[in-house]
């Protein structure tokens, strides 16, 4: 007994032998944890006498390596016009001006569109108040005194990227490139290859080819957006990536089977288009395409496939 009790206490460790008033006044004698400051508004935002709209999801890029880089990444010539979306401050457009020869920025907010347009007075910079869904890039390129190719460069809000990537994909004339910002998930599913295809994925590569260039911390904003971004580069084709001669019909075959992507084809098309599972099997065996295959492993040439099979057998009657 005696052995084994002293032994006990040999493997005490140090900290077990401290007495518990002790090691209580350690714990309190510890510094308190310091909060973090809350992140300063940026000076253009101070000295313009404003704040960030939370209803307008404003978050203004304020790193200046970062405005940088994405310049950088529209590899602009000294002749181009660039048309800008979500202006914010002004810091990625002075670096576009400095690259371009024109640039179109456009803005929704309109405290903003007026500080910018005292910002950039005397320059190339062209400032548009509006929102960018309902502006035809032709129309803006016309106003401003601009005309041949042209690139789109931007910081998109995160809930409105996908229908500004389509409309300026299926402007006429479209851009040569996109160079954008969203939030990284939306990058990711932009660039995604089969086995990870969406709508989104589609919708873009039917155009162009997408890069995802880099990603962008939170605490590159102000004020920090609660997730992370990415900046994608988008290289727009002369012509559809895929054999598609009706994009309305592409895009309705394309809608019918994402509508419940965690389906089989066979029975998302179904479905999707409002026909009966063998009428669906008919069309995926004439494209050649596994009536088993979920939507997401479909390749673009396959939807143009399936457009084209659903094309040529007809559409029922109360179809889409």
């Amino acid at each position: 007994m005696t052995s084994t009790s002293s032994g006990r206490s040999r493997s005490l460790s140090r900290t077990d032998r401290i007495p518990l008033r002790r090691r209580h006044d350690r714990r309190s004698s510890a510094a308190p944890r310091r909060r973090r400051r809350a992140p300063r508004a940026p000076r253009e935002l101070r000295e313009a006498g404003l704040s960030a709209r939370k209803a307008l999801g404003q978050h203004f890029l304020t790193s200046a390596p970062i405005l940088r880089r994405i310049a950088e990444a529209a590899g602009l010539s000294p002749d181009e016009t660039i048309i800008e979306v979500g202006a914010g401050l002004g810091g990625l457009t002075a670096e576009l001006a400095a690259r371009a020869r024109r640039v179109i920025a456009i803005e929704l907010d309109e405290r903003l569109a007026d500080y910018l347009r005292r910002r950039f007075a005397g320059t190339g910079v062209v400032i548009v108040q509006g929102d960018a869904l309902a502006i035809d890039p032709a129309e803006a390129l016309s106003r401003a005194g601009a005309s041949g190719p042209y690139a789109v460069v931007g910081n998109l809000p995160y809930y409105m990227a996908q229908p500004l990537l389509r409309h300026f994909l299926e402007a006429q004339p479209p851009p040569q490139r996109l160079v954008v910002m969203v939030q990284a998930e939306v990058a990711e599913s932009i660039v995604a290859g089969p086995g990870k295809m969406s709508l989104l994925s589609v919708s873009v590569q039917l155009y162009g080819q997408p890069r995802l260039l880099f990603r962008v911390p939170p605490s590159a904003f102000y004020p920090p957006p609660k997730v992370r971004s990415a900046v994608v580069r988008i290289d727009v084709a002369p012509r559809p990536r895929a054999a598609v001669d009706d994009i309305e019909a592409f895009f309705q075959v394309v809608r019918a089977g994402f509508g419940t992507r965690r389906k089989q084809l066979r029975n998302a098309l179904a479905h999707g288009l409002r026909i009966d599972p063998a009428t669906a099997a008919r069309l995926l065996a004439a494209a050649e395409i596994d009536p088993t295959l979920r939507p997401q492993a479909l390749p673009l040439e396959g939807w143009a496939a399936l457009t084209r099979a659903w094309k040529a057998h007809g559409r029922p009657e109360g179809a889409p």
